[in-house]
């Protein structure tokens, strides 16, 4: 049986159709992530400006943890806003700079679309990831417990324990003689 074309049909370009397609969003996807990675690798920071960045975010953190220290979420408030400042060098103290650039060591990796800044001490040997840089931009992502700023003698002696306690035990006294229940029977039954 023959149907009469009733103009539900519209004839779109070609163009119009494979981008209303699924095929078509996935090809505009790939291409602007291609673009998007394209800047990424011509925009990363090279390690020296990863160095000196991060260092600044360090010093920001020395300052803003130098009376009070704050927590995790105090520490990424203050990476967020030192990505737009520079550390006044000056309201450290000596002390605490020799420490820091004693035991710190500060690291920098240039990877193929962004790089990674790490800081190494006794803490952490391995290193911990103190600064992203991504487009250009390089935010410090440092948390204070992680910076080392006094090392001391764990322990005095070979077979002395690590951590000597401050208090002597309480005394318990002596536990009551402690038998067995014991179930009696009924000798009626």
């Amino acid at each position: 049986m023959y149907q009469q074309d009733r103009g539900y049909r519209t004839n779109e370009p070609i163009r119009k159709a494979f981008m209303h397609s699924c095929l078509g969003k996935l090809v505009i996807l790939g291409v602007f992530l291609l673009i998007a990675l394209f800047v990424a690798y011509f925009t990363t920071p090279t390690e020296k400006e990863m160095l000196i960045e991060t260092d600044d975010g360090i010093i920001e953190c020395l300052i803003a943890n130098d009376s009070i220290k704050g927590d995790p979420i105090d520490d990424y408030v203050n990476n967020m806003s030192s990505i737009f400042t520079y550390a006044d060098t000056t309201l450290v103290s000596e002390d605490v700079m020799k420490a820091y650039r004693t035991y710190n060591k500060l690291e920098a990796y240039r990877h193929t679309f962004y790089a990674t800044a790490r800081l190494v001490n006794n803490l952490h040997p391995e290193g911990v990831n103190v600064g992203v840089g991504l487009f250009g931009l390089i935010i410090p992502t440092v948390i204070y417990k992680d910076i080392l700023l006094d090392v001391g003698p764990v322990h005095k002696g070979y077979n002395q324990k690590i951590i000597q306690p401050t208090a002597p035990e309480p005394d318990l006294g002596s536990n009551p003689n402690i038998q067995e229940f014991h179930y009696k029977r009924n000798p009626d039954n």
